[in-house]
C-alpha cells in the first residue's frame, strides 16, 4: 500500500517538475566586468544545453531498474498503464530485455504480439538481443521465426541480425540450416562479411572438419574478404587442441606476414597447446615472446598457466603465480579466482577456497554465479553442509541461484546432519524459484534420510501424487 502511494506521489512530482521546466522562461545572467582586455585567456563557461534538449527521465524506467523479479516487472508495467502512463518503445524494450534475461519467453511473445498491433517502430538491437537469448536457451526455431517476423515490426534487417541468427544456428547444432542460410545470403539481400565467414569456419571446426574450414578460409582470400584476428585464432585454436603445434606456429607466422597482429588470445591458445603436451616452461616463455613482439599480457595468459598448474595438482604453485601477477600490477578478475577456487574445492580444500572468496570481496572483485556454485559444491563434498548453507545465503542475497543438483545435495546433507531448519530454508528458497525435485531426487532424498525404511519408494510416490 505504502509502495503504491509512493509511486503515485513520485509520478505526480515528476509531472510537476516537467511542467515547470517546459513553462519556465529562460533568462540569461551576465556579470558586469568593466574595462577587461579581450585577449586575456580564460576558460569559457561550460555549455548548458537548452531545457527542451535535455532528455526527460522516464519514471517507469527508473523504477524498473530496481526490480529483480520479472513478474514484479510486469506488474509494474501494468500499474503504470492503469495510471495513464503511455508506454512507448523505451518502456517496451526495457521490459522485454528483462523478461528475456529471465527466460520468460511467453511474456516476451505476448508483448511482441501487442507491439505489432500499435504504431511503434522497433529497433533492430531489440531483435538481435532476443535472437541471442533464444540461441542461449536452445530455442533456434524461435530465433528463426523472430528473424522472419522482423519486417512486420517495421524494422529493417541488416547484416548484423543475419550474422546473429547464423551464429545462433551454429551454436545450436543446426549447421545445415546455417550453411543454407549462408549460401542464400545474396538472394536475401545481404553482403557477407568476415564475421559471416568466421561463423561458418567455427561451425566446420566444431564438427572436426579441418579441410572444409580451410576451404572457407581460402574462399575468403579469393574473394578479398578481410582475414581478421578471429579468423586466424579459430584455426590456430583448433590445431592447438589437436596437438599440432607446428601447424599452429606456421599459421602464426603466416598471420604476421599478412600484417595481422596476433593478440593475447592467439598467444593464450598457443600456451594451452603447449600445456596440453606437458610443456609448461615453454608455455611460460611464450609470455615473454609476446611482450617482445609488442603484444601486452592479459589476465587470460596468466589464467592458462594457473589452470595448468591446478590441473596437475600444483595448487600452491598456482597461488604463487597469482601473487606474482599482483606484484606485476595485474588485478585478478573473477575468472582467474574461479580457476583457483575450482581446483581447491576439487582437492577437498573448501575452507581454503572460502578464504580466496573473502579475498575476492576485499579486493573489490565481485563473485559470479559460478564462484558460488563451486563453493557450495565444495563444502558439500567435504560434508561441511553448514558452510555450504552460509555460502548459499550469500549467493541468494547477491541475486544468483545454484543448480538443482546443488540444492539436492545440500538438502540431503543438512537432513543427515540433523539440521532440519536449514533444510527447510533451502526447500523454501527452491519453492520461491519454482525449482522442484523430480521423482528420482525425492526418492534419493528419502532413502538417504531414512536408509532403513524399505517403504521409501512408496512414500515418495504418495508425496508426488499429493502435490
Amino acid at each position: 500500500m505504502f509502495r503504491s502511494r509512493r509511486r503515485v506521489i513520485n509520478h505526480s512530482l515528476l509531472s510537476l517538475y516537467r511542467i515547470s521546466v517546459e513553462h519556465k522562461p529562460s533568462r540569461q545572467y551576465r556579470t558586469f566586468r568593466p574595462e577587461r582586455p579581450t585577449n586575456k585567456s580564460r576558460r569559457d563557461p561550460p555549455h548548458r544545453p537548452a531545457a527542451s534538449r535535455i532528455r526527460k527521465r522516464i519514471p517507469f524506467l527508473d523504477e524498473l531498474k530496481s526490480v529483480q523479479d520479472p513478474d514484479d516487472a510486469l506488474s509494474l508495467f501494468n500499474q503504470y498503464q492503469k495510471m495513464g502512463f503511455m508506454h512507448d518503445y523505451p518502456s517496451f524494450s526495457a521490459l522485454i530485455y528483462k523478461l528475456a534475461r529471465s527466460r520468460k519467453f511467453e511474456a516476451v511473445e505476448t508483448l511482441l504480439d501487442y507491439l505489432q498491433t500499435i504504431d511503434i517502430r522497433c529497433g533492430e538491437t531489440l531483435f538481435i538481443a532476443l535472437i541471442q537469448h533464444y540461441g542461449k536457451s536452445r530455442m533456434p526455431e524461435k530465433a528463426i521465426e523472430l528473424f522472419q517476423r522482423m519486417p512486420s515490426f517495421n524494422c529493417h534487417r541488416t547484416l548484423q541480425s543475419f550474422n546473429t541468427l547464423l551464429n545462433a544456428l551454429v551454436d545450436n547444432d543446426r549447421f545445415l540450416d546455417a550453411i543454407g542460410m549462408f549460401d542464400r545470403a545474396t538472394k536475401m539481400g545481404f553482403r557477407k562479411n568476415s564475421i559471416s565467414f568466421n561463423i561458418i569456419i567455427k561451425g566446420w571446426l566444431a564438427k572436426g572438419e579441418w579441410d572444409k574450414a580451410w576451404q572457407v578460409f581460402e574462399e575468403m582470400t579469393e574473394k578479398g574478404i578481410e582475414l581478421t584476428v578471429v579468423t586466424f585464432n579459430s584455426l590456430i585454436g583448433f590445431l592447438c587442441g589437436k596437438g599440432d603445434l607446428d601447424g599452429a606456429m606456421g599459421l602464426l607466422e603466416d598471420m604476421i606476414q599478412k600484417r595481422q597482429r596476433p593478440n593475447a588470445v592467439t598467444y593464450a591458445m598457443l600456451m594451452e597447446g603447449l600445456c596440453s603436451l606437458g610443456k609448461y616452461e615453454e608455455a611460460k616463455k611464450v609470455m615473454f615472446d609476446m611482450e617482445y613482439r609488442g603484444c601486452k599480457l592479459r589476465l587470460l595468459n596468466y589464467g592458462v598457466l594457473i589452470n595448468d598448474l591446478g590441473r596437475r595438482g600444483r595448487i600452491d604453485d598456482a597461488k604463487t603465480l597469482l601473487l606474482e601477477m599482483k606484484r606485476r600490477r595485474f588485478k585478478p578478475d573473477v575468472v582467474t579466482y574461479n580457476i583457483l577456487i575450482n581446483y581447491l574445492c576439487k582437492e577437498g580444500r573448501a575452507p581454503e577456497a572460502y578464504r580466496v572468496l573473502v579475498e575476492m570481496h576485499v579486493g573489490g572483485c565481485e563473485p559470479n554465479a559460478a564462484t558460488y556454485r563451486m563453493m557450495v559444491d565444495g563444502f558439500c563434498r567435504v560434508e561441511d553442509f553448514e558452510g555450504g548453507l552460509k555460502v548459499l545465503s550469500s549467493m541468494l542475497t547477491s541475486g544468483h541461484c545454484p543448480l538443482l543438483e546443488s540444492f539436492c545435495d545440500l538438502v540431503v546433507g543438512l537432513l543427515m546432519s540433523g539440521k532440519i531448519d536449514g533444510a527447510c530454508f533451502v526447500l523454501e528458497e527452491m519453492e520461491k524459484r519454482q525449482m522442484r525435485f523430480h521423482l528420482e531426487a525425492w526418492e534419493a532424498l528419502v532413502k538417504d534420510a531414512c536408509p532403513k525404511d524399505r517403504s521409501a519408494g512408496g512414500l515418495v510416490e504418495e508425496l508426488v501424487s499429493a502435490c
